[in-house]
C-alpha cells in the first residue's frame, strides 16, 4: 500500500510544483507548451524504438534464434511511453530513460536482476501453460480451475513400489 500511495499522491504532488515552479520561470502559456512538446516527441520516440525492438523480435525468431531485446526492453518501452505522455516534469525524464537505448540497457539489467532475485526466493513462479517438456508422466499435477497450482514428482522407491 505504501507504494501506491506514493504513486498516486506523492508523485503527482511533486509534479505539480515542479509545472508551477517552471510556469513561474516561462509564464503559462510557455509551459504548456513545453508539456505538450514533450508529451509529442515522447510519444513518436515511442514509437519508434517500440517498432525497432518489435522489427528485431521478429528478425531473431526469422533465424530461429532468440530475440536479443527480451521481453523487459518491450514492457520498458510502453511503460516509458506511457510515462511521456502523462502531463509532468519526473515522468517525462524517467519516460525518457526507459524509452533510450543506453539508459534503457541499464534500467533492463536492474529489472533483470530484480525477476531473478525474486524468482530465486519463490515471490514470483513461472509456469509455461500447455508446455509439458520434461514432464515425467509420473507427476502429480494439481489444477485449480484450469491452472497449475503445484508440479511434484514421485520419488523413485514410491514409483517402483507402485508399478
Amino acid at each position: 500500500m505504501g507504494r501506491l500511495f506514493l504513486l498516486f499522491t506523492v508523485v503527482p504532488l511533486i509534479e505539480l510544483y515542479l509545472l508551477i515552479a517552471i510556469g513561474r520561470i516561462l509564464g503559462p502559456i510557455p509551459t504548456i507548451g513545453l508539456v505538450l512538446f514533450t508529451g509529442a516527441v515522447g510519444a513518436w520516440f515511442a514509437r519508434l524504438e517500440g517498432a525497432r525492438v518489435i522489427r528485431r523480435w521478429q528478425e531473431a525468431i526469422a533465424r530461429q534464434e532468440l530475440p536479443k531485446d527480451g521481453v523487459i526492453d518491450g514492457f520498458l518501452i510502453f511503460i516509458g511511453g506511457v510515462m511521456l505522455i502523462t502531463p509532468g516534469i519526473l515522468t517525462d525524464i524517467a519516460g525518457l530513460s526507459m524509452v533510450m537505448p543506453p539508459t534503457r540497457r541499464v534500467i533492463a539489467r536492474f529489472v533483470r536482476a530484480w525477476f531473478e532475485r525474486q524468482i530465486a526466493s519463490g515471490h514470483v513462479q513461472v509456469y509455461a501453460s500447455g508446455y509439458n517438456v520434461g514432464r515425467s508422466r509420473d507427476a502429480d499435477v494439481i489444477e485449480v480451475e484450469g491452472e497449475v497450482v503445484e508440479v511434484a514428482s514421485k520419488p523413485d522407491d514410491q514409483n517402483r513400489l507402485e508399478k
